[in-house]
């Protein structure tokens, strides 16, 4: 089995689902904070690969629900600056396994890590009715 480096925001409901779900699939999981790491520009770069530049985005972020950050309208270097600004704005999780880097739960090498049956674990477990998850 894998030690999966899982990246997280602390709190999230949906990042400790699937820190479990690699845990049960028999994996070391280090859970770290996404917010408290020392991102660099070529480090971050490292786990979004060849994806599109929109696609590295939460899309659920603040700054981008309420519209201020447009990521289709923004380009790799300008997206990493503002990641490295704001983590937020980060697609998570960030998970590296085996020397591959990934940038959200539905990428390799998760499928491979879970054996490829995944269910539900991508969607936010907090209903729209229950406060947001704070921003710390």
């Amino acid at each position: 089995m894998a030690t999966v480096l899982f990246y997280q925001k602390p709190g999230c409901g949906t990042n400790a689902r699937q820190i479990r779900a690699l845990a049960a699939a028999g994996h070391q999981v280090i859970a770290k904070s996404l917010l408290a790491e020392p991102w660099t520009a070529e480090r971050l770069l490292a786990f979004f690969g060849a994806t599109p530049t929109a696609s590295w985005f939460n899309p659920v972020a603040p700054r981008i629900k309420s519209g201020e950050v447009k990521p289709a309208e923004i380009d790799a270097a300008g997206a990493i600056a503002l990641m490295l600004d704001d983590p937020l704005l980060i697609r998570r999780p960030l998970i590296e396994a085996d020397g591959t880097r990934c940038a959200g739960f539905d990428r390799e090498p998760v499928p491979s890590l879970l054996g490829g049956a995944r269910g539900d674990l991508q969607g936010c477990t907090r209903p729209e009715a229950m406060p947001r998850c704070a921003e710390s």
